[in-house]
């Protein structure tokens, strides 16, 4: 498999299972689709979520090195049966990880998508989560060193992003791009003269 998952803290697989577990955080969750499930559920494929810090001071387009990223949490993917129905994030605190909370929708089975297109790559590649909060997206990192520590490094040159659904207009989803042709267009979004980004798109990513 070319995809080499890297592993989750302890903790923060154990404090989602704990909410699994417990019926009154299921129950107050924002997800019908948690709360109708009567059988086992299961936390897989855990991710670490980064995000692109000031993208738009990003001097990659001059030939310069990318923006920094920083590590905000872990994401597992909920299954039930032979589905995914649900995403539960964590997050680290002074005291260690923690749960957060769970959701469900689009970028659920977007990133189940995109990770299955990852594994027909033939590529070795360490997936992550790389959102862009400046233009409301997130998209799947394919890192090429399989061995780092999951929870730093920079996107390198040759590393693929993969926007998920729904991603920004002009942006294709599902269509991996490396790095140093991606970052340069979506700096290039960023400039004075681009045009903010339509209402229905001004929602946080998840």
């Amino acid at each position: 498999m070319p995809l080499h998952v890297p592993p989750a803290p302890a903790p923060a697989l154990r404090s989602v299972l704990a909410a699994l577990g417990s019926p009154t955080a299921v129950h107050e969750a924002h997800t019908p689709a948690l709360r109708a499930i009567q059988g086992p559920l299961t936390a897989e494929l855990p991710l670490p979520v980064h995000v692109l810090d000031r993208l738009g001071m990003s001097t990659l387009a001059a030939g310069g090195r990318p923006p920094r990223t920083r590590l905000t949490g872990w994401r597992f993917l909920i299954r039930s049966g032979d589905r995914y129905v649900a995403a539960a994030d964590t997050r680290l605190t002074p005291d260690g990880w923690t749960f957060s909370h769970f959701f469900e929708g689009p970028y659920v089975a977007a990133t189940e998508r995109a990770l299955r297109q990852a594994e027909s790559l033939g590529t070795n590649y360490q997936p992550r989560l790389l959102s862009v909060p400046e233009l409301y997206m997130l998209t799947l990192w394919l890192h090429g060193a399989v061995g780092a520590d999951a929870s730093a490094g920079l996107p390198a040159g040759e590393d693929l992003l993969v926007p998920l659904a729904p991603a920004p207009p002009g942006i294709a989803a599902y269509r991996p791009h490396p790095v140093s042709e991606l970052l340069p267009v979506l700096t290039h979004r960023l400039t004075p003269a681009t045009a903010p980004l339509p209402p229905s798109l001004a929602a946080p990513a998840a």
